[in-house]
């Protein structure tokens, strides 16, 4: 099995390697440690690469797109054909992160992994397991069997676009509703209640607000995730494209490719991720530290550091 394979080929960073980068750095002309958290990311490179002064090929941005049946709940203004509607506008780079991704020279890599409607055009990975999750306030978000294949769909997309050259993958997320699956993801791996984990969304008012408490609070009660098996959690109340991207990650980390997680979804699939297998944090940079209430939490969670704070919610990537 792909995932397997992957999980046994996640080692540790190269010890050597960082200590030579730290040596470097503290060789400069400036007082140790006085760039922060970008020496630490330098450390944490050369420990990825393993090359003291390491150098990163193509930068690859992994979109992957899903649907939420835990929308019929009303957790969330925006319908869920939005999901469907958007995906054109990453393809074409005109959506948010297509901005961001052509000013910092990366590419992008649009994944249907589960949208809820049939989805087909040039430019559009079509990687569908199914067509969006169940409702997690009423049941589980997918087979066990399922979850796994949406890893695996992750990993190989990292690993084709690493074979293709890309030295860093950075992870985005398309799917309306997907916060309230993310949060339940966090209150299930870190013991928390869904009224600490749970944050606005997009646009999200009081009442629906108080409705995604509530749908947490049942998908919970009634699925029973095992916290301690991040593939049951994702399974229970997760989401097809936090699977993938989760396996993205993973693929990354068999391959000694940094990875660059964006916010709160994102960072939910690097709870399961690293669930799964704990080595994988060590691929793992934390770009910054999103606008979502329960953010900071999972970032607690994993011991990474957020890069900046500018108070972002997008999501994309």
């Amino acid at each position: 099995m792909l995932l397997v394979k992957t999980l046994e080929e996640i080692g540790d960073l190269n010890l050597p390697a960082m200590a030579a980068a730290q040596r470097r750095l503290d060789s400069l002309i400036k007082p140790p440690g006085s760039l922060g958290i970008l020496e630490e990311i330098a450390v944490q490179l050369a420990g990825i690469t393993g090359h003291p002064s390491p150098r990163i090929g193509e930068k690859v941005v992994i979109v992957m797109a899903g649907d939420h049946g835990v929308v019929e709940e009303g957790v969330s203004i925006a319908p869920p054909e939005v999901t469907a509607e958007m995906l054109p506008a990453f393809v074409a780079g005109v959506a948010g992160i297509g901005v961001l991704a052509k000013h910092a020279g990366a590419r992008i890599v649009v994944v249907d992994i589960g949208v809820a409607a049939p989805v087909d055009f040039p430019g559009l990975l079509r990687k569908k397991v199914r067509l969006g999750t169940g409702n997690i306030a009423r049941g589980p978000a997918m087979t066990k069997e399922e979850a796994v294949t949406a890893l695996e769909v992750g990993i190989q997309v990292a690993q084709e676009e690493i074979e293709r050259g890309a030295g860093l993958l950075a992870t985005g997320d398309m799917g309306i509703g997907n916060t309230t699956p993310s949060s339940a993801i966090l209150a299930a791996i870190g013991g928390y209640t869904a009224q600490e984990v749970v944050g606005r969304g997009t646009l999200v008012n009081d009442q629906v607000l108080e409705i995604k408490v509530r749908a947490i609070e049942r998908a919970l009660e009634i699925n029973k995730p095992n916290c301690q098996d991040g593939l049951d959690v994702l399974a229970k109340v997760g989401g097809l494209e936090i699977a993938g991207l989760a396996g993205v990650i993973l693929g990354a980390a068999a391959r000694r490719i940094p990875v660059l997680i964006d916010g709160f979804i994102t960072t939910a699939a690097a709870l399961v991720a690293c669930k799964i297998q704990p080595k994988a944090r060590q691929y793992i940079i934390a770009s910054h530290l999103s606008g979502e209430q329960g953010h900071r939490l999972m970032l607690d969670q994993l011991r990474l550091t957020p890069v900046v704070n500018l108070n972002m919610r997008l999501g994309e990537g």
